[in-house]
Formats: C-alpha cells, structure tokens, sequence
C-alpha cells in the first residue's frame, strides 16, 4: 500500500510539471546573432556574414523557418510600393519616390549562401521574406545553427531606414540585417514588410562593423572596443583620432534585444550623461547653431524622464540608451532611437521621451505589434502624455505649462475617429487597415484612450498597482491583450472582460447623458434621471456640485464588474446600485434636498470617451429650487 502512494504521488508530480510546462503561450523562442559586416560607403553596400544559433522553445516541430528582408521594400514594384499608392491617403514619406528610384538608389538584400548545421539548406527570396525549406527539422527544444552570406545595398532614406537623410545624416541603419521572423503560440508571424510595425526574438547580438575610419556610430548595445579603435565612446569623441586609417571595426554586444539598430555619420557630435543609477545616456547629432543648444540641454531633461519613467512603470534592463539623430521622424529600437534633431527643444523633448517610452511598452514586453500596434502607440502615447506634463511641471520645458488633464487632446482624437466614417475595431492586423488615418487613431490615440479608461474604471491607485505588475509579470513575455485585462482585474478585483470586448473588438461608442434632475418621492431627495445613448456601456462617475460650492462624487457601477471603485485619487464615492448594461435609463434618488443642488455633471475627471459632451451637465432651475 505504501509504494502504491509513492508511485501515485510520483505519477501525480509528473503530470502537475508537464502541465507547467506545456502552458501553450509562455515559452519564447531564442536567438544568438553573430554578424560581421563589412560597408563600402563608396558604393553604399556591404558584405555580411550571420551566424545564427537558434533555439526552438516551442512544443511544435518546424519544417520552415523565415527572415525577414525589410531593405527589399525599396525597390519600385515592392508591396510597400504598391500599397501606398493605393491607399487614400498614402504616407507623404513615401508619396512615388519607392517608384522612381534608381538602380544604385533602391534597397536590397541578398542571400547568397545559407547552411543549417553545416549543410546546405533551400532557400527562396520572396519579396521582403526568406523562406528556407528545412531537410531535417528542427525539433522541440532543439538548437541549431544557421549560417549564412548575404550582401545588402542601403536604399536612400524613404522610410526610417537608408542612407542621406532630409537633415544630411550619412546611415540610418535600421532593419538592415536578414531578421529570423518570430514563432510562437500563433506560428509564424512571416509579415511582408509594407512600412508599419515589427515583432522579434530577443536574443544576444555580438556585431562587428567594418567601416571608413572617419565615421563615428551609435546604436543598440555595449562598445566592446572603444580603445582598439581609438575612440573615446565614454566621453565625447573625434575621428580626427583614426587619421590615416582606412577602415575601423567598430565591435558592439546587446544582450537580451529583439532588434539591433546603428547609424554613422563622419560629421556626429558624441556627449555622454551617467546617470546616479549608473544608465549612461548617448546622444549622437549634427552640431550646428540650430543644434547645439537643445540637444546640450536634453541630457538633463531625459535625466528626469527617466526618474519618472522608472518609478511608475518599472525598472530599466540595460545600461545605457541612445539618442541618435537618423531616420524620418522618430522610431524606437532596443536601447536606441533615430530621431530626427533639427527641431525646437518642446518637439526634440517630446519625441525623445515618446521614443524611450517604447523601451518599456516595446522593447521589454514586446507586444506583437502587428496585431496589437495599439498596445504599443497607445499606451507609449499614453505614457509620454504623463512624462511630459510631469517634465512641465518641474519646470524643465520653459514656455510650457502643465493642465490637469494631459490626455484631453488625445481624447478629441478619438471623437473625430469615431465621426469619420473610417474607423475600425482595434483588432485589425496593422498592415491591413484600409487607410493610414484609421491605422494611426487606432494605434496611438484610441489605444491611449483604451488605457486612460481602464484608470477610470478601476481608479488611480489600482491602475497604478496594475501598471508596475503588468511591466513585472510580463517583460520578455510578449503579452498579448487579455494579459493586460487579467492584471488589472487582479489588482481591481472587478471582471474587465466586457471592456475589452466592446472597447477592442467593435466600433461601438459611448455616450451617457443627463435627462432630468427633479425632486424626488419627497423633498428631502433629489431624483437624478441618466440615459445611455450610445451602443457600449460603461460605469458612470457624476459629480453634485451644491449651491454652496461643496461637491459630493458619486459612482454607478456597470452590474458586468462584479464591483466598483471607491475612490480615484484624492476623491471619495459613493458607490450607487448597478446598471444593467441592457437598460438605456437609470434612475436614481440622493438624500440631498433639490434646493441645495446646483448642478449634475457626468465624469468630473475627464476620464470617459463620451463622444457628445453636451448633455454630461444640467444645471438646476431656479425654479426646481424653490
């Protein structure tokens, strides 16, 4: 009988850890890149060779595998090309120049040699995707090694990546590597590259860089070799030091990225800010009058911003971030942005912050943005609405003032989103929205909004619990929307699953208002009548603001959350009956007589997308008061 019990609990302990082990969405594939590249700035192509040890974490067996190959979007007739020529309202970045590129101005690249584990493997260019054809698969758990050759010509700068950008910038050296695709507990994410979001596998980048001597670079990772090839990267540096050199190899290691980034330019100005926690900040531009001065105050400023950042929405993994004049505009990497710098230091502050911020909601947690673009744009939008004001505040962007609602623009957005006749559900694969204007509401203001409400729904210390643990449970995870949904309502202990539903899956709005106020069964109450006019429910926070000037706050949960807030900040409420979310009407009485109540206004804080604010406020008559 006893060794009955012990096999029992052995078979019992067998079962309980394959069931662990086989959660269907939680394993992560693995990557170890090691890239030598060797660039003729004369011709703007280089030579390169990959090695690639890859590590199948998944239960599945692989017979393919895929890599991405962005630079080939840069050739007229690429579906980058065709794409934006037929959209609506096609991206002015790109406007035709994809078609009128030159032979020696387009991007490609070329795979020419590709073997797994020593062997020869078949491989087809397919657009801006490798698909290999693996003779021996590779196997659950198993790691294997890729090797490959590949020769790559940098397109000019159309669309963040390229060379001899609007402001004189020599490389912008972005998505310039064939990029194993991601897999995962939905297969391959083999995406043709059409100009929006990326998805990857962290991993370890060891890259050497063998380049003319005279150009300094930057980007994602830790500088192995400052001193071989004589550049003071701790401090600010000069080419004038490698004179008479005809290439340098510059050697950079990033450990536990999803991407690598780099740019070069002879003309750089390099400074460097250490920070109390030992981060050291790069900042890599082109000096000039119009330059100097902003971007020499902008290490103080993201010194604080990144105070900030850390304190609310978790702690930074890596050791150093770069700010790297490059690119068209602003786009976020591992431990890196390109951003462009001739600009004002209101503009070259905020694109900087909202750039870092993607470290966080991109670079660490690594959402599929693809699918969820908007987990990404929105809640980075979100986030940087807060850094900005709090850098405002602190009295770092002189001329700007901080408001009490910094997300109030971003709101306005999302209304004339919703009246334009384009809108579509957030659940829309980014690269498959019908208009870029659709793409870009959803993805940076609907999904800033999608975030300001849940702090509405769940109030501001839970929402705060809830940021700091979605960032702690999930980085390097890759969450996806219910694992957002799940924290918050652990944190709230309210069921969310309705908001999501309404909020992501459809297009449907919200619109509450005010109907009446009125005396109620007898005197000493007043009768507050709401209606619900638009198709998605929502709880609803009013305010009774009295003759006197005292305010009282009240809340009417949705009877789908199972609870209610209590407070939210600074603010108390009263917690009224549910509303059904099938009923258009509510109404209620308050223990308050008429004659002392002034008004009624729905949401106080600003913090519900109610898309007509005309009827979230009645006054009392004069008349009723009496």
């Amino acid at each position: 009988m006893y060794m009955k019990e012990i096999i029992a609990s052995l078979l019992f302990s067998v079962i309980s850890l394959t069931m662990v082990q086989a959660q269907p969405d939680r394993w992560q594939q693995a990557a170890k890149y090691d890239m030598e590249i060797d660039f003729d700035v004369e011709a703007h192509q280089f030579r390169g060779k990959q090695k690639l040890e890859y590590t199948n974490n998944s239960p599945d067996t692989l017979d393919q595998v895929f890599y991405h190959l962005y630079f080939n979007a840069f050739q007229p007739g690429s579906m980058m090309d065709v794409r934006n020529q037929w959209l609506a309202d096609s991206d002015r970045r790109i406007g035709n120049r994809i078609t009128n590129l030159k032979p020696d101005e387009i991007g490609f690249q070329h795979v020419s040699s590709l073997k797994k584990d020593g062997k020869d493997v078949a491989f087809e260019t397919v657009g801006t995707i490798l698909e290999v054809t693996l003779a021996d698969p590779v196997l659950p758990g198993q790691t294997v090694s890729f090797d490959m050759e590949f020769n790559a010509q940098v397109p000019v700068q159309i669309r963040r990546s390229g060379r001899d950008n609007a402001e004189g910038v020599s490389y912008s050296m972005s998505q310039w590597y064939p990029k194993m695709c991601e897999y995962d507990y939905q297969g391959w994410h083999a995406n043709p590259y059409i100009g929006r979001e990326f998805y990857g596998i962290w991993g370890d980048f060891d890259v050497k860089i063998t380049i003319d001597s005279d150009y300094i670079l930057g980007g994602t990772g830790y500088l192995q070799n400052a001193n071989e090839i004589g550049y003071g990267y701790e401090e600010a540096g000069s080419a004038a030091s490698n004179a008479g050199k005809e290439k340098l190899t510059w050697h950079f290691f990033a450990p536990n990225v999803h991407d690598f980034v780099w740019a070069a330019d002879p003309d750089y100005k390099h400074i460097t800010y250490t920070r109390e926690d030992g981060i050291t900040m790069h900042f890599l531009y082109q000096e000039n009058e119009d330059t100097k001065e902003v971007w020499n105050r902008l290490p103080t400023i993201m010194d604080e911003a990144f105070d900030y950042i850390q304190q609310h929405f978790g702690k930074y993994p890596y050791e150093q971030y770069s700010f790297i004049q490059g690119g068209d505009g602003g786009m976020e990497y591992p431990m890196a942005t390109l951003i462009t710098g001739e600009r004002n230091l209101g503009s070259l502050t905020g694109v900087s912050v909202h750039e870092l911020m993607h470290s966080w909601f991109q670079m660490v947690l690594g959402t599929n943005e693809a699918l969820y673009a908007w987990m990404d744009e929105g809640f980075t939008t979100w986030a940087s609405n807060e850094v900005m004001n709090h850098l405002k505040k602190e009295g770092l962007l002189p001329g700007s003032k901080p408001v009490d609602n910094p997300h109030a623009n971003t709101y306005a957005g999302y209304v004339n989103l919703t009246k334009s006749g384009v809108e579509e559900p957030l659940t829309t694969h980014a690269d498959h929205f019908q208009t870029n204007y659709a793409y870009g509401q959803a993805s940076y203001t609907k999904g800033s909004v999608f975030l300001n409400q849940i702090r509405y729904i769940v109030g501001e210390e839970n929402f705060k619990k809830g940021m700091l643990r979605y960032y702690n449970t999930w980085k390097f995870k890759h969450p996806n929307t219910n694992d957002f949904i799940r924290i918050m309502e652990k944190v709230s202990g309210l069921e969310l699953d309705w908001y999501k539903q309404y909020f992501v899956q459809t297009t449907y709005t919200i619109d509450y208002g005010i109907e009446d106020i009125d005396t109620g069964s007898d005197k000493r109450h007043t009768k507050i009548s709401f209606s619900r006019e638009g198709l998605m429910p929502m709880p609803v926070d009013f305010v009774v603001e009295m003759t006197n000037g005292d305010k009282e706050y009240f809340t009417i949960p949705l009877q789908i959350m199972r609870g209610s807030k209590t407070n939210d900040g600074d603010i108390n409420y009263t917690t009224l009956s549910d509303w059904g979310w099938v009923y258009t009407e509510y109404e209620v009485e308050l223990p308050i007589k008429i004659k002392k109540v002034k008004s009624v206004t729905i949401d106080p804080l600003g913090r519900l997308a109610d898309i007509d604010s005309d009827n979230d406020s009645k006054k009392v008559s004069s008349k009723k008061r009496k």
